[in-house]
């Protein structure tokens, strides 16, 4: 009998929940609203009765080897406590995991958001077929995870992988963490949009005013195309972008010297405008990138996101994200095989 998990994908805005094989063929994916407003029970019960519903309608035929969800915020593993999530109001402190298995009657595998992203990387996305990687997500903040040796590094207690937070400017904009020049704060959707508008209040940026000013949803996506358009005001922001990340990448390879690093997320289909500002920064302060850096562009310098197999000796591959929106989804799904290990 084959098998199959049920991964859950709980978002601020949507949730979406799917059963996958374990060879990971997708064998059905409903999305949900998340009624964040209606309150934490609510969303809870939208999320069981649909996990409820498809476990039965697939068991007949498969046998299901687990439930995995995905969680954005800070989670301790030990507890299963959200003990931060700014995307999900009121529930700070809350007992996630088991208010869960309370309601399925039957124990859950509870990870961070961009854990099982980059989970679901390593298994059917960029980094196939590799032990170890990192992984960036830059959406509406920044999240980050590691994998080594096919599982999440959670470190102490589950919160490892909060690259997000790494300071790039030490006296930069404030942080909703509480410090000051976070990666966060010159890399996510957010960020992209503030620093237009700072520039805009500079008076020496007409172009991004008039878009401002004609786009009622001016956003992170309106200057990614002013950028490829060749507009240079847009394209200082974006470069701002890949300097930012080159910055905290470079550290992360002098530091974990791991054969791929991937960057998904919304804001990654902006990647070839802020992509080349990025092996930039490698190239200058990165000793271990100098000495493993690919030859082929593929790996380094034109912005092409295809996979690339690392080189003999070893190669330092900087790559987009392949899964898209669905490698959270993915991974919360392997959760529960890996778990098995």
């Amino acid at each position: 009998m084959t098998r199959f998990s049920i991964g859950v994908d709980l978002g601020g805005t949507n949730l979406r929940i799917a059963a996958v094989e374990e060879t990971g063929t997708l064998i059905e994916k409903v999305t949900l609203g998340t009624k964040t407003s209606l309150g934490r029970d609510h969303v809870l019960n939208d999320m069981c009765d649909t996990i409820r519903h498809l476990a039965t309608k697939y068991q007949a035929t498969a046998s299901l080897a687990g439930i995995g969800i995905g969680v954005p915020g800070i989670i301790d593993m030990e507890t299963g406590m959200v003990r931060e999530s700014p995307n999900l109001p009121g529930w700070v402190d809350y007992p996630v995991r088991s208010e869960i298995e309370k309601r399925l009657g039957t124990r859950v595998i509870l990870e961070n958001d961009a854990n099982v992203a980059a989970l679901g990387e390593k298994w059917l996305g960029a980094a196939r077929d590799l032990p170890d990687m990192a992984m960036l997500t830059l959406g509406t903040g920044v999240g980050g995870g590691l994998v080594l040796g096919g599982r999440v590094w959670h470190g102490m207690n589950g919160m490892a992988g909060e690259f997000g937070h790494t300071t790039v400017e030490p006296e930069g904009s404030q942080c909703k963490c509480g410090s000051r020049g976070c990666l966060e704060q010159y890399a996510s959707a957010t960020a992209i949009v503030r620093m237009a508008r700072e520039a805009i209040a500079s008076g020496e940026a007409p172009a991004l005013s008039r878009a401002a000013n004609s786009d009622a949803e001016f956003s992170a996506k309106t200057l990614y195309n002013m950028a490829i358009q060749g507009d240079d005001d847009a394209r200082k922001i974006f470069h701002r972008v890949g300097r930012a990340l080159g910055i905290v990448l470079s550290g992360m390879v002098n530091a974990l010297n791991l054969p791929m690093y991937v960057i998904g997320g919304g804001v990654s289909s902006a990647w070839e405008v802020f992509a080349p500002s990025i092996f930039e920064e490698l190239r200058q302060r990165s000793m271990v990138y100098a000495a493993t850096a690919p030859s082929s562009p593929a790996g380094g310098g034109s912005g092409a996101s295809a996979m690339v197999e690392p080189g003999p000796g070893g190669k330092t591959i900087i790559t987009r994200a392949l899964l898209g929106s669905d490698a959270g989804l993915y991974g919360a799904a392997r959760l529960p095989v890996v778990e098995e290990r």
